[in-house]
């Protein structure tokens, strides 16, 4: 895999911008023409640097204006508990985001519902069921200071 130099950091960067960016524009902002900007691009994504391209939506706008962190503890009651709890976790289609972590909790989750009812509910019916739950402890997000996608790029 080839390193990335300075045109890749800024087509990079660019990317992260704005995705919809033509590669005439782009190649412009980088300082290549269109077709080697184009070459550049498809390098970035077959080498992983880029995974894809998304839409960011409002979420007050798609009625899920209600963000909650929810940390969980399990029960180790098998060596297979967080393989049963992540296939169990990706089908919940509230949840954003699930990490494995360490210190005294083991998942952090972001999840997104419209209000606090929903939430509720999603906590009663469906979080205290995932396999392996012992204890849960929810963070409601009040004002949200700052939430990107972006990686600094150096």
């Amino acid at each position: 895999m080839k390193a990335l130099d300075r045109i890749d950091r800024s087509i990079l960067q660019e990317l992260q911008n704005n995705a919809r960016i033509s590669y005439v524009e782009l190649g412009e902002r980088v300082g290549l023409s269109t077709s080697p900007c184009l070459e550049r691009v498809k390098r970035l994504e077959n080498d992983g640097f880029i995974t894809g391209y998304t839409a960011i939506l409002n979420p007050e706008l798609m009625n899920a204006g209600l963000m909650v962190y929810v940390e969980i503890k399990l029960e180790y009651d098998s060596k297979r508990i967080f393989e049963k709890f992540k296939r169990a976790a990706l089908l919940i289609p509230h949840l954003l985001e699930c990490h494995l972590l360490s210190g005294d909790f083991d998942y952090l989750m972001k999840i997104r519902v419209a209000d606090m009812a929903e939430y509720r509910q999603l906590l009663g019916d469906i979080l205290r069921d995932l396999p392996g739950v012992r204890d849960t402890r929810s963070y409601i997000v009040m004002e949200v200071i700052k939430e990107t996608t972006q990686i600094s790029i150096d």
